[in-house]
């Protein structure tokens, strides 16, 4: 459809679409009803009338298994509704061409899809990344124009990175390959260009809530076939909600110390003969801390116990959901 139709359509007040995402409170269907047509105005002055599509990705939260997906654990979280909201359309070239809000347009030329240093823990490198990575499976890729205003403030913790990569694989998806990449695979493709063209060693967890939606409790312990499962609970009826608060904080720039994480661990379970932690117990760790004390430090063992804490706090927290137990369930959180 076109972007004059489009906004005529949303004009009218034909939101089923923002209610199924957005809720029903008025004043947000408003907002976001502004949000996309003003998307679509912006989208057709810099790329002219032409067929589009609109295309959204949440940010995340996470709820329960905190750094355990990279050591293959398990965790527990939910798509919130602060949200990339995108306008795409394809343009006949072989140059994705990209405007967000509140940063400068940049665009992707397909014709070299190897990693690029100067992009390092870019947009750009992401975009690349994913193209590079669809090409290798084999999918469609082609160029396209997009407008995408981004509610996920950058280094909040809400995977802004994770939600923008998602959306990519999204667009490419829909205009290219008859919508035909699962949500799974969406965010295995986001997750290999984070770690081999962004420059970051995330594991898995953030892609997949992103791409799923909803609260959802995956299982990693074979990360190239991940086990979703929704987690049906209806929250409504607690009265209670989950408030996201803007501390003023980032973790933008805080890549080397993430990087730390997976490193420790995986340390640890190295002097156990294993990969990662997710092939070891909390009491061979704890039986292990006089022998491998002096080679992998303090940190490491807090971190590595850490682990298998949270992993467990997982299975425990949606055994209690699904009890509808939610004092337990509060007391984990």
């Amino acid at each position: 459809m076109t972007t004059d139709k489009l906004i005529s359509k949303i004009n009218k007040g034909d939101n089923k679409a923002f209610r199924e995402l957005y809720g029903n409170d008025p004043l947000e269907l408003k907002r976001n009803g502004k949000r996309y047509a003003g998307l679509l105005k912006k989208f057709e002055a810099e790329f002219g009338k032409k067929d589009v599509e609109l295309f959204t990705s949440p940010g995340r939260t996470e709820i329960g298994g905190n750094h355990t997906d990279h050591n293959y654990g398990r965790v527990l979280a939910g798509a919130v509704n602060l949200d990339n909201a995108c306008v795409a359309g394809r343009n006949g070239t072989n140059v994705i061409r990209i405007i967000s809000e509140g940063y400068p347009q940049f665009q992707v030329d397909l014709k070299d899809l190897k990693p690029v240093k100067a992009e390092l823990y870019t947009s750009a490198a992401l975009v690349r990344g994913i193209c590079a990575r669809f090409k290798e499976l084999g999918h469609e890729i082609g160029g396209f124009d997009a407008c995408i205003d981004g509610d996920v403030p950058k280094g909040s913790g809400l995977s802004s990175s994770a939600s923008f990569e998602v959306l990519i694989g999204a667009i490419l998806s829909e205009l290219f390959n008859k919508g035909k990449i699962d949500p799974i695979q969406n965010a295995i493709i986001g997750q290999y260009s984070e770690n081999n063209y962004f420059g970051k060693p995330c594991g898995l967890m953030d892609q997949t809530a992103c791409a799923m939606g909803g609260l959802i409790t995956i299982d990693f312990k074979d990360p190239s076939k991940p086990k979703v499962k929704k987690v049906n609970f209806d929250f409504v009826a607690t009265r209670f909600s989950l408030v996201i608060t803007d501390t003023g904080g980032s973790h933008a720039d805080l890549n080397d110390e993430y990087a730390s994480l997976p490193t420790d661990m995986k340390a640890v379970a190295a002097q156990l003969g294993a990969k990662v932690l997710r092939e070891v117990s909390l009491k061979q760790i704890l039986e292990a801390i006089p022998n491998i004390r002096e080679k992998v430090g303090d940190r490491a063992i807090l971190r590595a116990i850490h682990f298998q804490g949270d992993n467990q706090r997982v299975v425990d927290q949606v055994e209690a959901l699904g009890k509808n137990d939610f004092k337990s369930f509060l007391g984990m959180v």
